[in-house]
């Protein structure tokens, strides 16, 4: 992909993988802002937690939308609860360490197996 803007810092990671903790609203919630602060990004308001009614959109798609708005860009989950699988995008204009967030996610969220990542 081409850099558009090369004078930007752009920084990007997509995570997926299972989960076995038990993800609500509210630990899903507390993820996330501490996964931005062990990472040493600075949020600058509350996440937002969607939870569609089960009647809405397939049953199997049924689970979470999350993000964290970051001084630096945002960092969006989605969940599939029946499957119990995770996709996290992390965006920022502040560099992190990748491998730092593999391992907090790993811990966080009791990840079953192995992660896959992409690192942008």
């Amino acid at each position: 992909m081409r850099d558009l803007a090369p004078e930007i810092l752009r920084q990007r990671q997509l995570v997926e993988g299972f989960y076995i903790c038990e993800l609500t609203r509210e630990s899903l919630s507390r993820f996330l802002i501490d996964l931005a602060a062990a990472l040493g990004l600075r949020a600058y308001g509350e996440p937002i937690v969607f939870a569609p009614a089960s009647s809405v959109g397939k049953p199997d798609n049924a689970g979470f939308d999350a993000f964290i708005p970051l001084i630096d860009s945002g960092i969006a989950m989605y969940v599939w609860s029946q499957q119990r699988l995770f996709s996290l995008v992390i965006y920022t204009c502040k560099a992190f360490d990748p491998q730092r967030s593999l391992e907090y996610v790993r811990e966080s969220l009791l990840v079953a197996g192995e992660l896959a990542s992409k690192d942008f």
